[in-house]
């Protein structure tokens, strides 16, 4: 259905609104709430609605609405002085009052669209969950066993860059003795996740396992104990562990697939892996190399979501850590960000790409909103939570930063971006003035990785303002390696706090540590 007011097109399926013909670039949460309060403007919509239909009731703060309110009245040529054709109705909530008209699209329009030619999506990885084994003695615990199973398949299939299959038919193995590789013949998967349950007493021991079904090789196991205090917490907090540590270990091991390809046989696919290999190595070559893997694998396929996703946060990442410049790298990873929202607006991974675009430029409400988004789609992933920790740190608000920021530690212990979660921590301890703790934190990260800008930079600005002056000078060396452009100025523009008084705390961190 496309909706015509004024000079304007609103068209739901498009995905797109027009001006006189013209695109107006609008940011996808932005349109959703442009097209629910078109369809709903028979009547005043309540903020509860808002939250309801467009934020799928996660907590949003009224400064975050008012924001994507006021863009969609920019977008629309209005404003809130005006209010000509969304108005505000005080204590109530929000009307689209312009006057309307319905239709469906032009027949040419869908004889366009039918007659493209179809686009093969790049294969995803396929993996099957089978049931847990029930190792204990009593068979009352064949739910637990089945809800631990049950659980990992739902968790994994909200990690958009799987195919998960169904339960009914990975569970039609329980109970048989069956070799990996016949099931993956039989089920079309490379991988597959089996384990065991063994109850105790009141202790449980859960044994997961990931298999490689082309190599008939375990990729990765780990056992967990734990006392069954409240069965259902444990449950969560195991399945939590168990899909954390799964995801990388799938990307690794489709890196190995890709590498062993010959350069003119690799796929998009292929080529979003060995990107991704390089983004998580974090230097600035390895973003370099990443980013020219990634736009191989845009060239092959221009809407590959996860490809745009991956080469919007590499742009933005080197931004934060000063190896390219604001002022390029934020159009490229901004177009790229909503490109990937608009081909999968529920893969984690855009809404975390166009959060780290919101992030650097300045545009933290918007950040926030968007790692809220991610976490909403996908609670495990743990990037998504260490970006949420960093803007929550920016905004001013530290105790949920440095919260969020542990959370995404206990998500992924083996994580490749572990210490950029520990260095985030320490900022967050730096900023509530716990400077020994911002030390102890900022040189576990710097024990993960030696050559992490941002941990140097948390261990410089703690060290000046406890007073340990040789300390300072240390991590303002190794910064100044790592980081050959730090400076005073630098820091004072490029990085994005809310607050005029949490700048000048970390300025001063780091004009007491000897930076000029």
């Amino acid at each position: 259905m496309q909706f015509h007011f004024e000079n304007h097109t609103l068209d739901r399926n498009l995905r797109e609104l027009t001006r006189g013909g013209a695109p107006v670039p609008m940011q996808p949460q932005v349109f959703d709430l442009l097209v629910y309060l078109v369809e709903q403007r028979d009547r005043v919509v309540s903020k509860d609605d808002l939250i309801a239909n467009v934020w799928g009731d996660r907590i949003v703060s009224d400064s975050a609405l008012n924001s994507r309110i006021n863009a969609a009245r920019k977008a629309l040529g209005d404003d809130g002085e005006a209010q000509r054709l969304i108005k505000t109705v005080p204590r109530k909530g929000f009307r689209f009052v312009g006057d309307v008209l319905e239709q469906e699209p032009a027949t040419a329009a869908v004889a366009r669209v039918e007659a493209a030619p179809a686009r093969t999506a790049p294969d995803r990885p396929a993996i099957a969950v089978l049931a847990f084994e029930n190792m204990s003695d009593d068979p009352e615990q064949e739910y637990f066993c089945d809800g631990i199973s049950e659980d990992i398949l739902t968790a994994l299939s909200k990690v958009r860059w799987f195919l998960v299959i169904a339960r009914n038919s990975s569970f039609t193995y329980k109970g048989r003795a069956v070799h990996i590789r016949e099931i993956a013949d039989e089920l079309g998967v490379g991988y597959v996740v089996e384990g065991s349950v063994r109850k105790a007493g009141d202790r449980v021991r859960i044994t997961a396992q990931l298999n490689d079904a082309t190599t008939g090789s375990h990729i990765w196991a780990e056992h967990y104990d734990r006392d069954l205090g409240d069965v259902f917490a444990v449950q969560d907090e195991i399945t939590n562990a168990i899909v954390a540590a799964i995801e990388p270990q799938i990307y690794a091991a489709e890196n190995f697939h890709a590498r062993r390809k010959q350069p003119a046989s690799l796929d998009a696919w292929d080529l979003l892996m060995r990107g991704l290999s390089h983004y998580w190595r974090i230097t600035r070559q390895d973003h370099q190399m990443a980013q020219v893997h990634l736009e191989q694998a845009i060239a092959i396929d221009p809407d590959y979501g996860q490809a745009l996703s991956l080469l919007a946060a590499s742009h933005m990442f080197g931004v934060h850590l000063g190896w390219a410049e604001l002022a390029t790298a934020a159009p490229i990873a901004e177009r790229a960000a909503l490109a990937a929202v608009r081909s999968d607006h529920e893969d984690p991974w855009a809404h975390t790409a166009l959060g780290s675009v919101y992030f650097s430029t300045r545009r933290l409400d918007d950040a926030l909103s968007e790692f809220e988004q991610a976490l909403a789609l996908n609670p495990n992933f743990s990037v998504a939570q260490g970006y949420y920790a960093l803007a929550l740190s920016y905004a001013g608000r530290s105790s949920e930063s440095y919260e969020a920021a542990q959370r995404a530690i206990r998500l992924s212990p083996r994580d490749p971006s572990l210490a950029i979660y520990y260095g985030i921590a320490g900022y967050a301890r730096f900023t509530e003035r716990h400077y020994d703790e911002a030390i102890a934190l900022a040189r576990e990260a710097i024990r993960h990785r030696g050559d992490l800008t941002g941990a140097y930079r948390v261990l410089a600005v703690s060290a000046g303002m406890s007073g340990n002056k040789k300390l300072a000078e240390t991590a303002l060396t190794e910064l100044r390696r790592t980081q050959p452009n730090i400076s005073l100025a630098w820091i004072a523009t490029q990085l994005p706090w809310n607050s005029d008084a949490d700048r000048e705390h970390y300025l001063e961190g780091f004009r007491r540590a000897g930076l000029t």
